[in-house]
């Protein structure tokens, strides 16, 4: 008979885990909460489309995609979906803050 193991945090709270991945719009909310921020100021800075961007849009954030690493801008056109912001890097962002 096969048996099938339970892991060790559900034998510890009797809870089953919910895993989430990076980034997840969950993730978002728990650090906001923690430092009493809102989705109004809150923006959600990345260099992913397919990770970064979308999380930040499903937390309800201010999205801004940066040039510098994975994302080129022709690759844009590809998602159904689009930032609010796409700048060339971080640092174009000094003078927004």
């Amino acid at each position: 008979r096969h048996r099938r193991h339970r892991r060790p945090d559900h034998q510890a709270t009797g809870r089953e885990p919910y895993i989430v991945g990076k980034p997840n719009p969950m993730m978002f909310r728990s650090a906001m909460n923690q430092i009493d921020a809102h989705s109004e100021t809150t923006a959600m800075i990345g260099d992913r489309m397919d990770t970064d961007i979308i999380a930040g849009m499903e937390a309800g954030l201010h999205t801004v995609l940066v040039l510098s690493g994975i994302t080129h801008r022709d690759d844009i056109a590809a998602y159904p979906f689009r930032p609010n912001q796409v700048l060339n890097s971080v640092a174009d962002l000094k003078n927004q803050i």
